[in-house]
């Protein structure tokens, strides 16, 4: 069985998922059964596109195409021929599309081949949901996810459970959770021991993750240190003295080993689909602040792994009860284990396998 993946957003925690399975599906085992490729972009600041070969399994295929973030209507033209070639080319049994971008895109293209494919599509979070555009924005783009769902069919496979209870309302769906590979990120992890407490969050720093909350947060706790692991357009933005920028790590394990130093891990998203480094911080037995929005409320176990926030002055209460280490210490064995239960990539990979197979 042939299985071609599609996916413009090739970074953050979309590069780690792909990452992962890169490994999975290029097992030997695996690809007795299932050859893969994956078509993808590198046009993602927080990634090294050379670096991208090296990095993945040899076990599958890699084309890289141009694809854009934003709306372009030559750019996006060229993309779906260009797509559509590939995949001629590749006659595969399955597409597999991932992001909103390459859900139509990707499309487009199958439906151009004029052959009857079995497709999936995974939104990893849908463009609507954001909160940065306006209502008539959002409505265009809910209508987009409709009216291509019907026209040109395919199943949304969601990434987590209420991206399903979304999912179910607009077409034929079903549920297999984003995973990580627990094993990895747990060999980065040793015991530190913060003379002031830290607080850090992995990611790039966007208006989705919205970091003017994590300033404000900083500057509401001037006790702690807070530690921003990566970079990006808005950096300017986090202004509190007491916030340490990284800078990006193009090593994901240095990225880890910096992650392994945090007390505390914060998600301050406005909007997210499943975010991969927060479970990757609770693998590494970090107990979690986010905010309660869709994706950080199917992770974090409210009062058992973490806690969920919707003010900035919730935070004092729950920061105080973080501040003791057996009370961290518990949370952060919690978190682990919740891991281990619905966010192992080897279980959620298998599925995926099956669902193929089905």
């Amino acid at each position: 069985m042939k299985v071609v993946h599609v996916i413009e957003a090739l970074g953050g925690g979309v590069y780690t998922y792909f990452k992962d399975l890169s490994f999975y599906f290029g097992d030997d085992k695996v690809v007795k059964e299932i050859s893969t490729t994956i078509i993808y972009s590198g046009n993602r600041k927080e990634i090294d596109p050379e670096k991208i070969e090296s990095q993945f399994s040899k076990g599958v295929s890699l084309i890289k195409i141009n694809m854009v973030r934003d709306f372009s209507p030559i750019q996006d033209f060229k993309s779906i021929l260009h797509l559509r070639k590939e995949l001629q080319k590749l006659n595969p049994d399955v597409i597999h599309l991932h992001s909103s971008k390459a859900g139509v895109l990707g499309r487009i293209a199958c439906f151009l081949l004029f052959k009857r494919k079995k497709i999936f599509y995974t939104p990893h979070g849908y463009s609507f949901l954001r909160t940065d555009i306006s209502n008539l924005t959002k409505k265009t783009y809910w209508l987009i996810e409709k009216s291509f769902q019907q026209l040109f069919g395919g199943v949304t496979i969601a990434c987590g459970d209420t991206e399903y209870e979304i999912a179910k309302k607009i077409g034929k769906s079903m549920l297999i959770r984003n995973g990580i590979n627990i094993e990895e990120v747990r060999l980065q992890h040793l015991k530190t021991q913060n003379q002031i407490l830290t607080i850090g969050i992995v990611a790039r720093i966007t208006t989705a993750r919205n970091p003017e909350l994590f300033n404000a947060i900083a500057l509401r706790f001037p006790d702690f240190n807070f530690v921003w692991i990566g970079d990006g357009e808005l950096n300017s933005t986090l202004t509190a003295p007491n916030i340490r920028i990284t800078g990006w790590f193009m090593d994901r394990n240095e990225a880890l080993k910096e992650l392994n130093t945090i007390d505390i891990y914060i998600q301050t998203s406005l909007w997210e689909g499943l975010p991969i480094a927060v479970l990757e911080a609770m693998a590494m037995k970090k107990p979690v602040l986010a905010t309660n929005v869709i994706g950080n409320k199917d992770i974090i176990f409210h009062n058992e792994t973490g806690f969920l926030f919707n003010e900035i002055e919730e935070l004092d209460c729950f920061l105080e009860l973080l501040k003791d280490d057996k009370t961290r210490n518990q949370f952060g064995d919690n978190a682990l284990k919740r891991c281990n239960d619905l966010f192992d990539k080897n279980k959620n990979f298998t599925a995926l396998a099956a669902l193929y197979q089905h």
